[in-house]
């Protein structure tokens, strides 16, 4: 059982375009998909037919949406009722993979509604393998909350994974969760500065080891993906896609990752397999068992000297 938290959970809706001229009047195809981090984990796992529940925040007409989009894909959902409402967001997709994105910031939840949610974190962590806290935080969310997450899950004797960035992540960090998978740009932010090479990115994740975490998953983009762990380091990466959008890929490759076992160079070579798969698809579209090609990921061990391309889903 795999139980994931998103605090900030979306409807989103894709704009599919052939190239975005501003001021100009497009014809475009559009399309809805639920999201948030944690929600897209759930759906790649429900979509391989493993046991998930995706816990989130519910507010309004946005909301009810949301639960039915879910409901469609099969995928349990435990709701929280907030008096705001879920945000939407949009993104606008061009025909030669460009994606721009507009996300809300959320509405905020009141202490109450962040203390349930977190009650009903731990309720459900009881009989989960991991808790999996995923994504943004809402208008006004405390910085310590995926923190307070990580804490929650483990009193009730689960492994935690965290999915999110700056202050949230190095709060989160310091809690001591299993896992934590940041992608490059959000790894950089964290250090302070650019990591050029795989070195780099090394280094930080030391650093994030030596605060308690347990293994590091980085998401690379293009350059596949980083796991350090007790047992080793791994790099792994496979064929570059066509690109149709990077929403929800970085999503894709924890879920494969967690789906896999939660640790070592197979699980990293499912990771990659499902993130590459979630480019290729368009929109929020999360991958199902078979759009994989998991044969054709490379896992090796770490070179250090190797330069990375540039951004991560």
């Amino acid at each position: 059982m795999i139980a994931t938290v998103t605090p900030n959970p979306s409807l989103d809706r894709t704009v599919a375009v052939h190239t975005l001229h501003r001021g100009e009047v497009h014809r475009a195809r559009a399309h809805l998909d639920p999201g948030g981090k944690g929600v897209n984990v759930s759906r790649v796992l429900a979509a391989a037919g493993r046991s998930t529940t995706a816990l989130l925040p519910s507010g309004g007409s946005e909301g009810a949406r949301l639960g039915a989009l879910l409901q469609q894909e099969r995928v349990p959902v435990a709701e929280v009722p907030v008096r705001g409402a879920t945000r939407s967001n949009l993104t606008l997709v061009e025909a030669d993979g460009t994606t721009t994105k507009l996300n809300e910031s959320g509405a905020a939840l009141t202490p109450g509604e962040v203390r349930e949610l977190v009650e009903r974190a731990t309720l459900l962590a009881e009989g989960s393998d991991w808790l999996a806290t995923c994504g943004s935080l809402p208008t006004d969310g405390p910085d310590h909350l995926h923190a307070d997450l990580v804490e929650a899950g483990r009193r009730a004797g689960a492994r935690t994974a965290v999915d999110t960035s700056g202050p949230a992540l190095a709060r989160a960090a310091e809690a001591r969760p299993d896992l934590v998978k940041p992608n490059h740009d959000e790894l950089a932010e964290l250090a302070g500065g650019p990591l050029p090479t795989l070195g780099a990115v090394l280094d930080v994740v030391h650093g994030l080891r030596g605060l308690g975490v347990g293994a590091v998953l980085v998401s690379l983009g293009a350059d596949g993906a980083l796991l350090v762990e007790d047992d080793g380091a791994w790099h792994a990466h496979g064929p570059a896609p066509a690109v149709l959008s990077t929403v929800g890929a970085g999503d894709a490759l924890l879920a494969g990752f967690l789906g896999a076992g939660g640790s070592g160079p197979e699980a990293l070579r499912s990771a990659v397999a499902h993130g590459t798969a979630a480019v290729g698809l368009p929109g929020s579209r999360m991958p199902a068992p078979d759009d994989l090609h998991t044969e054709t990921v490379h896992v090796t061990t770490v070179d250090t000297t190797l330069t990375l391309t540039g951004a991560a889903p």
